[in-house]
């Protein structure tokens, strides 16, 4: 399947290095060399030497990867996080975010290269960018500070995700045997 390439975007391919530039900024990527990539009239076209197992499988990887990199160029990438918890919120202080997750002290995070994050509101994060990559690896660090609890549902978690939440103890809900 073709990848249509919008204008104002520009495909450089050299052998098995392709970078594409946009009006959001530029990305880089090495694939592998079996896989064979051609640009006509504004669509890249990923072509497989054989029908192995292992050449189909790259043909779909290359594929993707440079959809993702079209598409992060073009409208870029964004993973939304929400804080879930009495007491718990966030802020930004320089680039950094600074996070009250329940710790002894606030948790500091840095964010990787390419990434910016956004602080929508006390226990609203926003991580955009444009490699896909890199942006989900934001999130799941973010995340992993404090997952949500299987209890109390307190805790970090992506928008829109469904925590499922166990019962508890029986006997706290019946009350004390006599």
């Amino acid at each position: 399947m073709p990848i249509t390439v919008p204008p104002g975007v520009v495909v450089n391919i050299k052998q098995d290095k392709v970078t594409i530039s946009g009006p959001r900024g530029e990305l880089h990527r090495r694939l592998n060399a079996d896989m064979s990539i051609t640009l006509e009239n504004n669509s890249l076209k990923v072509s497989r030497p054989s029908d192995s197992k292992v050449h189909r499988s790259l043909h779909g990887l290359t594929r993707t990867l440079l959809a993702n990199m079209v598409e992060g160029v073009t409208n870029g990438f964004e993973k939304s996080l929400e804080i879930v918890g009495v007491g718990y919120r966030t802020e930004k202080k320089g680039d950094n975010l600074v996070i009250h997750i329940g710790y002894s002290r606030p948790v500091e995070v840095s964010p990787l290269p390419g990434v910016s994050l956004i602080v929508e509101s006390a226990n609203r994060i926003k991580v955009t960018g444009i490699n896909k990559e890199v942006v989900g690896e934001m999130a799941a660090k973010i995340r992993a500070i404090r997952p949500p609890d299987t209890y109390k549902g307190k805790g970090i978690r992506y928008a829109g995700e469904l925590v499922h939440l166990k019962a508890g103890k029986a006997g706290k809900a019946i009350g004390k045997k006599e």
